[in-house]
């Protein structure tokens, strides 16, 4: 490859590397940077041809315009300034860099010492100077072909928010042990695409596929001491590009790679599932003080990251991983919205779901819905018909912000989780809360512009025990991740409970979360009692015991969870999109009555009665005149549900009606006597429907 003597000026955007007809363009952002050199590789990515310092800076952006070059190209970057960690300026031109919009990674990434910018065991540690070159071991960016509209962008099939299931899932756990699964595709991208994926989401009814990380990733370096990798990837690098691992294609080259999740991606289109992914823009592998200078921190490490006030030599640890990234910077938060659009314009998905999402709202320290962050993503076309899911915590102060992201966004509810979990696990918590919870939890999110959908609803995620396990353990079993077993949580809550009680509140549990008002996420495995044995932290666990074990799968458990997600889809009442009325209601709208078993409205001494926990709630639809009244195959007007979570049956007074079953966790009802008494059996969820006029 012949390479020019000079770099041209070129454009100091877009940000990245831009293959053009007669070359590629370079723009590199940084405030403190005195100089940035664009390195040009051979194509082993092992020898340096040519080093190009770039022009400007232009408003902090350093640019240059290679002619005659084009897709392939591989390069890196080094960044000259002041070696300064007092003053937070971490610069050393002898670390080769990644560019933080990399579309396209190169290279096996090997923790070493001359990654970092100080020496390792050196007596004055961070005020030393590594003077060591580490392009060698160093990972690289390769030009990728120019951008174009991915087909899952124009196929996307657009899923009212009030008909989503999400489902939580692995690329790799979910299909490395799939049956049926061709060896060469089982836990891939194109395995996931599959027409035996696709047929399980599809029998299921789930619509929307929420990925765990998929964004190029590394393994921290106390896991790569123990021979065990990062498996749920929440430690991203690459935020421009598909990770390799789970590809099915040749996993050397990026385009192959991303090209095949551009496929996935189109054709869960075409059958009408939603791909979201689950996005870490928090943090990045680069640590606390002591990381390594792997790409931002090379660049500018004032910028890119949190500093305390009183100590700049030290990282703002507002995630638990050491640095936080610092999206109240402009050029930040233009970085994140310029990769959210790569990943809805140029890759097709449908959403995200934000890794500790507080961090993307605060401002100098604390939370704000309207921090500049949100403001800008409220206001950009690309992302308007994007999902926006947040995990509304970090570990900062006051990091705990359920219920008050933007209107837009819907947040993961963990109220939901341990109250629901509680109710039916051991009846330590009241019908008040319960109540509260199933009906979407108005006192987090019904104020401004937020709905009922607002509240995603879980009982499991990747991050703790799995619905079998919470059933059939009370304490931790993480011995297998390396660390006795002290990491992961030690106040889950859980119980032990014996057959055949476990198979039935297990199907009373599931039952609960997909027909609670609000947004509703299975994860995955849940569907058919996928354990872990225990494990509630297997984010390190790359074998059986993080995949899903289709093996011994509970069939008869998976066939109800298809029977109540089909409920959910005919009753429109059990997926309102807006917040229930008084009863009575007026005309055209839903109200909810809670009823005891006596059959009498709940009174303030019942929802105060510890010693109760049984009770049922009637949806009734108002409709504007006898013409409206739904048929039955669009909703019945009136649903009644009696949870019964005591250890004995519970005798439930009906309302007025004719009622039929239309669901029952415990597998023992056949009908209901008309005018008697409905003896709900232990451990239990029935929904009843109102056949009458």
């Amino acid at each position: 490859m012949k390479l020019p003597e000079h770099i041209q000026e070129g454009r100091s955007e877009p940000f990245g590397a831009l293959a053009r007809d007669n070359g590629v363009n370079f723009a590199v952002f940084s405030d403190h940077a005195t100089k940035i050199e664009l390195c040009v590789f051979d194509s082993s990515g092992a020898r340096e041809l040519k080093k190009y310092a770039l022009h400007g800076p232009t408003d902090g952006v350093f640019h240059g315009f290679i002619e005659g070059v084009g897709p392939g190209l591989i390069y890196g970057l080094r960044a000259h300034g002041p070696y300064q960690p007092e003053h937070g300026h971490r610069f050393n031109h002898h670390k080769l860099l990644l560019d933080p919009y990399a579309r396209e990674i190169v290279g096996r990434f090997a923790w070493r010492a001359e990654h970092h910018g100080y020496e390792l065991g050196h007596p004055d540690g961070q005020r030393s100077f590594d003077k060591r070159d580490n392009a060698l071991s160093a990972l690289k960016a390769r030009v990728a072909p120019p951008p174009q509209v991915a087909a899952g962008a124009l196929n996307a099939p657009r899923i009212p928010a009030r008909d989503q299931v999400l489902y939580e899932l692995h690329v790799k756990g979910f299909g490395k042990l799939l049956p049926g699964l061709p060896p060469e595709l089982a836990g891939t991208y194109a395995g996931l695409a599959h027409p035996l994926s696709i047929a399980h989401f599809k029998s299921l009814g789930i619509t929307t596929l929420e990925l765990l990380p998929i964004h190029y990733h590394l393994s921290e370096p106390h896991l790569h001491d123990k021979g065990l990798v990062n498996y749920w990837g929440y430690n991203t690098l690459g935020f421009f590009g598909a990770d390799p691992r789970y590809a099915a294609c040749d996993r050397s080259d990026p385009t192959a790679v991303n090209d095949e999740f551009r496929s996935m991606v189109a054709t869960l289109h075409e059958h009408g599932l939603e791909v979201v992914l689950d996005v870490v823009y928090n943090h990045t592998p680069e640590g606390g003080e002591t990381g390594p200078t792997l790409s931002m921190r090379g660049l500018d490490n004032a910028a890119w990251y949190r500093l305390p006030h009183d100590d700049k030599s030290r990282s703002e640890n507002w995630t638990g991983c050491g640095n936080t990234v610092n999206v109240a910077h402009p050029r930040v938060t233009q970085f994140v919205l310029d990769s959210l659009r790569f990943w809805v314009q140029e890759m097709g998905v449908d959403g995200f779901r934000f890794d500790l999402a507080t961090v993307l709202g605060r401002t100098h320290t604390h939370f704000h819905p309207n921090a500049p962050f949100f403001t800008a993503l409220a206001q950009d076309p690309i992302l308007a018909r994007a999902q926006m899911i947040s995990e509304p915590w970090d570990t900062g102060p006051d990091g705990y912000q359920v219920g008050r992201f933007p209107a837009r966004w819907s947040d993961w509810n963990d109220k939901f989780r341990d109250t629901v979990r509680r109710y039916w696990l051991n009846r330590s918590v009241s019908r008040g809360e319960f109540a509260r919870r199933f009906t979407a939890s108005n006192d987090l999110f019904h104020h401004g512009r937020r709905g009922p959908l607002s509240s995603v609803n879980f009982i499991a995620a990747h991050d703790g025990f799995t619905t079998a396990d919470f059933t059939a353990f009370d304490k931790k079993q993480n011995h297998g991740n390396g660390e006795n077993n002290r990491d992961g949580r030690d106040d889950e809550i859980a119980a032990v409970i014996a057959e055949p009680d476990r198979a039935r509140v297990r199907r009373a549990l599931l039952a609960t979360l997909l027909l609670a008002q609000g947004t509703p996420m299975l994860l995955a495995g849940d569907e058919f009692a996928n354990s872990q044995q225990g494990n509630n932290n297997a984010y390190n666990q790359d074998n059986p015991t993080g995949w899903l074990d289709w093996a011994n799968a509970d069939r008869k458990l998976m066939a109800f969870v298809q029977c109540v997600l089909l409920l959910r889809r005919e009753e429109p009442a059990l997926r309102h999109a807006r917040w229930f009325a008084h009863s009575p209601a007026p005309a055209g709208e839903r109200s909810v009555v809670w009823l005891a078993p006596s059959g009498h409205d709940m009174q303030v001494h019942d929802w105060h009665d510890g010693a109760m926990h049984a009770f049922a709630c009637r949806i009734d639809a108002s409709p504007k005149h006898a013409a409206d009244v739904p048929t039955r195959g669009n909703g019945c007007r009136h649903l009644l549900i009696a949870f019964n979570p005591e250890t004995t049956a519970t005798s439930f007074a009906l309302p007025t009606g004719e009622w039929q079953i239309a669901l029952d966790s415990s597998g023992e009802l056949n009908a209901v006597r008309p005018h008697k008494p409905l003896s709900v059996p232990a451990h239990s969820l029935i929904v009843l429907r109102d056949l009458s006029d």
